[in-house]
């Protein structure tokens, strides 16, 4: 039987970065309010409120605003993503490889569920959860902002850095 760990999701999209913080629309694009992007025209920023190697591509934003919120975090091979929250529920969809997810304050990856592509998570505001991958994983992220993301061990916010 499947579990799907209602926790996880990487404090990623908490990059309320300027570069990384504003949507991206293609040239296919057929007006106001309407996005086309193809993969190999998104942009790829750092996430700051990520331990380093984490790039995010807002899709839909920005992540500062409440309103809607959409974005692809690509996390390389051997990423570890420390216990956090975040303010606002999120949804994540795994694209490609495996992101190992799990639910509480202390990271353990014994206790995470590994979610493949198509795996999904709702995390609910305010939920402890942590990742990890083994190989490059990349994720899509969507709710509704502000986005925000809190380590459980301030210690372990890279931005403290």
């Amino acid at each position: 039987m499947n579990r799907i760990v209602p926790a996880a999701l990487f404090a990623a999209a908490t990059a309320i970065c300027a570069t990384a913080a504003t949507a991206q629309t293609h040239p296919a694009g057929h007006g106001a309010g309407h996005t086309m992007l193809l993969p190999a025209d998104m942009k790829w920023a750092d996430l700051p409120s990520l331990p380093p190697g984490a790039k995010i591509s807002v899709i839909e934003g920005p992540l500062s605003d409440a309103r809607p919120i959409t974005a692809r975090i690509r996390f390389p091979a051997n990423y570890r993503l420390p216990a956090h929250h975040h303010p606002v529920i999120e949804h994540v969809t795994v694209l490609s490889g495996t992101f190992h997810m799990g639910m509480g304050e202390t990271f353990d990856q014994k206790k995470t569920t590994a979610l493949t592509p198509g795996g999904f998570a709702v995390m609910q505001p305010g939920t402890p959860h942590f990742a990890w991958t083994t190989e490059e994983t990349v994720i899509q992220m969507h709710s509704v902002g502000p986005w925000a993301v809190t380590y459980v061990n301030p210690a372990e916010d890279p931005r403290r850095k």
